[in-house]
């Protein structure tokens, strides 16, 4: 660890990289647990269009995430989950 001006400990690049991954898998299965409930909620009321609105928005922010994390163009995300 380093230190920082004040001397206090600073994680390494790789400690802080385990502790984000670590984050990045929990909050991956807190998604899991809550499209799961959204599901529940959209068998209760299925002809509301503002649940497949959500599931829209939270479609386009994850295809953002993969070409960031990729490099992959959008189209080629795209092109991946029409087959």
């Amino acid at each position: 660890m380093n230190t920082s001006k004040n001397n206090q400990p600073q994680p390494s690049a790789a400690e802080m990289y385990a502790a984000r991954r670590n984050d990045i898998a929990r909050l991956l299965d807190v998604l899991q647990m809550e499209l799961d409930k959204h599901a529940e909620g959209a068998k209760t009321d299925p002809t509301n269009w503002g649940r497949a609105g959500d599931l829209g928005h939270i479609r386009g922010d994850l295809i953002n995430l993969v070409t960031f994390l990729s490099g992959m163009q959008t189209e080629d995300v795209e092109r991946f989950l029409a087959e």
